[in-house]
């Protein structure tokens, strides 16, 4: 599959069988991520990676406890995924790296305030894209979702550090047929080229 085929074929999938996807699968989507852009050459991203059917029930533990609540869940396809990624970012790594001789000038080793546009979002995003055009182009489906207020209560299980962020997590697995239930802005219809292409300027 090449990347106009990965990039036309790449939809969110919130519903997967249980089968297990083996590291010859998996490994080279995780390392797709070294692809991205990375600003000042920073590589200040980490996967923690939820493989163990064990982690993965405590993930959704974590952020979905049994319960009303988890009953009323509108994808529980969702929860049968067998891999959960939760894509780390570290902040001060990017201060420390632009605090260095070669990029002190930018002023950006002030401090994270400093940066206008926090750029170890930009390049968590970008490399999770990565992973998922590679997840399609290796057969498997994907979804990116937030984790929004369970934050801290999922650092916390997982043991990750303190000074780390969380930007989202990352179920993959194997699809299982057309989702049941569509999100709610899945009907909304993505712009055409002349809608948010400016040539020249504005």
């Amino acid at each position: 599959m090449d990347l106009s085929e990965a990039l036309a074929g790449r939809r969110s999938c919130r519903s997967y069988l249980t089968d297990p996807v083996a590291p010859d699968v998996l490994d080279p989507v995780l390392a797709a991520c070294r692809r991205a852009p990375s600003a000042g050459n920073t590589w200040a991203l980490d996967l923690v990676v939820l493989e163990r059917r064990a982690d993965v029930d405590r993930y959704w533990d974590t952020t979905l406890p049994a319960g009303p609540r988890r009953d009323r869940f509108g994808w529980p396809g969702l929860l049968r995924a067998p891999v959960i990624v939760l894509p780390v970012v570290d902040t001060e790594a990017y201060v420390r790296r632009y605090a260095e001789d070669d990029k002190a000038r930018t002023g950006l080793g002030a401090g994270a305030d400093a940066w206008s546009v926090p750029y170890w979002w930009v390049d968590g995003g970008a490399a999770v894209m990565a992973m998922l055009l590679a997840a399609t182009s290796a057969g498997l489906g994907s979804l990116l979702f937030g984790v929004f207020g369970n934050e801290s209560d999922v650092a916390t299980t997982f043991g990750i550090p303190g000074d780390r962020r969380i930007l989202g997590a990352v179920a993959l697995g194997w699809p299982d047929g057309d989702d049941p239930r569509p999100s709610a802005s899945a009907g909304r219809p993505r712009p055409t080229p002349r809608e948010f292409i400016w040539r020249g300027g504005w």
